[in-house]
């Protein structure tokens, strides 16, 4: 829990609360259903939960943003990010109905009112949002032809509406169609640790 205060020293009580609440529950759930490497449940915090809130170091959802977070798997990055913004509405979708269960009793556990989830493939979901975030490894072209569909027109960000994916490695390839409308932003600017030296926050503003 210390290094999400390291990086985000404002929380609310209750966000610190929420917060400190993810490890037990994560431990819990991840021994019945394994949504989070067994190898890596130790490093939850800075693996999982402060590297979703990257996201938050490149834009600064507004109260009443609409967000959808696609093959959330346990729920990231959406539930550390709905901590972190809890007026703004978060839809967290995935294919794997065991990773949907467990994103569902994770937010209820925490009392978020700001969480909806959905057991669905990225192509059934028709609604439209502000944003689509993502941590999944899904090639940047093939992310922005599925969820185009899913971005809404009208703007309430600084930032124009569309997708922004959280990345790792070599993206220059792959950024490349997209060079006039992404950003890419280095976490290591923000984040110390070594986890973080080649891991990246991907912006595709799609109009």
């Amino acid at each position: 829990m210390e290094i999400i205060s390291k990086y985000f020293p404002d929380l609310t009580d209750t966000q610190k609360a929420q917060f400190a609440a993810l490890g037990a529950l994560y431990e819990d759930w991840n021994s019945k259903i394994n949504v989070i490497s067994r190898k890596d449940i130790g490093n939850l915090y800075e693996h999982h939960v402060l590297h979703s809130l990257g996201i938050a170091k490149v834009i600064n959802f507004r109260p009443g943003t609409t967000v959808m977070d696609l093959g959330t798997g346990g729920g990231f990055p959406g539930i550390p990010l709905a901590i972190l913004f809890p007026e703004v509405s978060f839809h967290l979708i995935d294919s794997v109905g065991k990773k949907i269960k467990v994103t569902t009793e994770v937010a209820a556990s925490l009392g978020l009112k700001n969480v909806t989830t959905r057991q669905c493939r990225a192509e059934e979901e028709k609604a439209r949002f502000d944003f689509v975030v993502s941590r999944a490894v899904m090639p940047l072209a093939d992310l922005v032809k599925i969820i185009r569909k899913n971005i809404r027109k009208e703007q309430c960000n600084a930032f124009p509406n569309g997708l922004i994916c959280l990345k790792g490695g070599e993206l220059e390839h792959e950024i490349l169609p997209f060079k006039k409308v992404a950003e890419v932003t280095e976490l290591k600017d923000f984040f110390e640790e070594e986890y973080f030296a080649t891991k990246k926050v991907v912006y595709v503003c799609i109009g």
